[in-house]
């Protein structure tokens, strides 16, 4: 019997080009919001205030953004970098386009943009990826460029 372990992807496996469609999506809860925002000390209150909420432009509570990032990020996790990220090195280019509400599916993919040997750390490089992260009805919700440092597959690792 083989054992067959879940990991991420070395840096030699990154395809540049190549489009992950990560699985399951994540419908968001006004728990979700509320607790995210508390636990980071955002008390910006078009997260936690329905009634003021109603009173703005979208009329209700906004999905505080910083969760939706890091959900996009986390939903790539088994999929790109489980047990083969050294370090997660810049987040850049970072929008919202378009607002995400409780209630909503956030799906997420993400595009290889560059993956290459490092040339200052020995048996590690360097993967550029572009999340995007969609609502159920295909809009997106935001989108972020990540740098993250990345083992090289070890010798004699199976390919």
């Amino acid at each position: 019997m083989t054992d067959i372990v879940q990991r991420g992807l070395y840096v030699e496996e990154f395809v540049v080009g190549a489009r992950y469609r990560h699985s399951p999506g994540r419908t968001v809860t006004e728990t979700d919001n509320v607790l995210f925002s508390s636990l980071t000390m955002n008390t910006q209150a078009l997260h936690m205030d329905a009634a003021y909420a109603a009173t703005q432009p979208f009329g209700q509570r906004l999905v505080n953004s910083m969760w939706t990032l890091a959900t996009m990020v986390g939903a790539s996790v088994s999929q790109l970098t489980q047990g083969t990220l050294v370090a997660q090195v810049a987040l850049s280019d970072i929008s919202f386009p378009h607002p995400l509400f409780a209630g909503d599916t956030l799906t997420t993919e993400t595009e290889i943009i560059d993956a290459r040997p490092s040339s200052s750390r020995p048996g590690q490089g360097v993967v550029t990826m572009r999340h995007t992260g969609r609502n159920q009805n295909g809009d997106v919700v935001a989108t972020a460029t990540r740098v993250a440092l990345m083992w090289c597959r070890p010798e004699g690792a199976p390919a």
